[in-house]
């Protein structure tokens, strides 16, 4: 069965629920996204940092090729989509990778925080995409509440493995920006199936220069780096990358870009359950305000509008 989110004429009384459904799809893929950093955390006590995003990217790849429908993946099968794919997915991810294995669960997780911001200043200097006053009290709000909850101690954390990680922020908000052009008149499904495709493409001989083949892992440490890895190619990639092509299919960059908030303080939760991070009051103050965020830079947003004109996300 293939899937196929192709975009089709809709009138308005339909708008509500297609809006609905798209901010649906984009808390999920925030949720989703959040396992992303302790996961990866977890399968580089296997595989080096190329080597996970080559891993990840064709497994997911794989999938989606399967599933997505076929004329939508010829449509969409284009030389920026898979550039795109290569340097803004495979390398924000690649770059990402060097940094998380340098620093801690927490500090990646405030640092990933600052993405909604970015995705904003960018759409604004890029497509002239101007959020309005509410949504950057939003992005504030939110970007405060992310701040508390990663401000405990981490272990680990290096002053390099934290410019990193938010080297990898930069290019990943620059990809979601340029996404918005690369999905009208396209099925999202497919656009992801083309940049996981980039992605696995661009980064498998980075990984092979790298070192060569990885070893493969042994005993119960190394059966836990391969569920990660698993989790991560599929939880961690094939859902979340979907569901927010998706979802940002249907709402502007500002909306789009608030639900990233949600990815922070889920590797925030992970990292006190997985990774003995000190929980406390903190979580449940800066929860309340990520989430008092995504809605004020939101729900102004979601008003009057069934689809993006495009100066929106990625």
């Amino acid at each position: 069965m293939n899937i196929s989110f192709a975009p089709t004429r809709t009138s308005s009384r339909y708008r509500a629920p297609r809006q609905s459904r798209a901010v649906a799809a984009l808390a999920a893929a925030g949720v989703a996204w959040g396992t992303s950093v302790p996961l990866s955390k977890a399968a580089l006590g296997w595989l080096p940092p190329a080597w996970l995003v080559a891993v990840r990217f064709v497994l997911a790849a794989a999938v989606l090729l399967v599933m997505v429908d076929r004329a939508a993946l010829r449509a969409a099968l284009r030389w920026p989509v898979l550039a795109w794919g290569a340097v803004g997915l495979g390398g924000s991810v690649l770059v990402q990778n060097d940094g998380l294995a340098r620093t801690s669960v927490t500090h990646a997780a405030l640092l990933i925080g600052a993405g909604p911001v970015l995705v904003a200043v960018i759409a604004a200097a890029w497509h002239h995409n101007v959020a309005r006053p509410v949504a950057w009290a939003g992005f504030a709000v939110s970007l405060g509440g992310v701040v508390v909850v990663a401000s405990g101690r981490g272990g680990g954390a290096t002053g390099l493995g934290d410019a990193l990680v938010l080297g990898s922020v930069l290019l990943a908000s620059t990809l979601t920006v340029a996404q918005a052009r690369m999905l009208e008149g396209h099925d999202p499904a497919a656009i992801t199936a083309v940049q996981f495709l980039g992605a696995a493409a661009g980064s498998l001989p980075v990984a092979l220069a790298s070192g060569g083949l990885p070893s493969l892992p042994a005993g119960r440490a190394g059966l836990v780096a391969v569920l990660a890895v698993a989790g991560l190619a599929l939880i961690g990639t094939l859902v979340p990358f979907t569901l927010f092509a998706y979802g940002q299919h249907q709402v502007s960059t500002e909306v789009a870009g608030a639900f990233l908030n949600l990815e922070p303080l889920v590797g925030a939760l992970a990292g006190v359950v997985a990774f003995g991070d000190p929980a406390g009051p903190r979580l449940l103050l800066g929860a309340a305000a990520i989430v008092s965020g995504i809605v004020m830079s939101s729900v102004t947003g979601l008003r009057g509008r069934a689809r993006p004109r495009l100066a929106t996300v990625g």
